[in-house]
């Protein structure tokens, strides 16, 4: 069931023109301004994030100079995901919560090879997208999760 917009907005400040996106595992949402109320286990695949151009070189510069990710100023409701049907509400029973372990887990390997790559000074294996954005989005990921209590390490990459 699709759930999101067809054409989202910059997450940061609401500008309809995007010019980078990235992705995100669903629990990320629990990290975003007005995320509280999304069921992020109910999302199928990851979040899908836009920044407009400006935005976009301000969370670059968060990420790759500052350490740190832009979440927390990110708005969950202008975000691109997917939600599973509500089984809960047509068959009137309870739906096992859906297990993002897998899903985690493959981000955070992909992560790991693209700052890899990055470091050795090679190209981003595995994706048609710069390398500036791949790594961006390696980073955000590793320290979302990390902030969230599912990486051991802070993922500084």
């Amino acid at each position: 069931m699709y759930a999101g917009l067809t054409r989202t907005p910059c997450c940061l400040c609401g500008r309809e023109e995007v010019s980078s996106r990235i992705e995100v595992p669903p629990r990320a949402l629990g990290l975003m301004e007005n995320g509280d109320p999304i069921s992020w286990r109910d999302v199928v695949g990851t979040v899908s994030l836009g920044f407009c151009e400006s935005d976009w070189a301000l969370v670059r510069d968060l990420v790759c100079d500052l350490d740190t990710h832009p979440l927390s100023r990110c708005n969950a409701a202008h975000v691109s995901l997917d939600l599973r049907a509500d089984h809960e509400a047509l068959f009137t029973a309870a739906k096992e919560a859906t297990d993002q372990t897998e899903l985690e887990a493959r981000r955070v390997e992909r992560a790991r090879r693209t700052l890899a790559a990055a470091e050795d000074g090679g190209s981003v294996a595995g994706t048609d997208d710069p390398e500036e954005r791949a790594v961006v989005e390696a980073l955000v990921t590793l320290r979302a999760l990390a902030e969230l209590g599912v990486l051991d390490d802070a993922a500084d990459g």
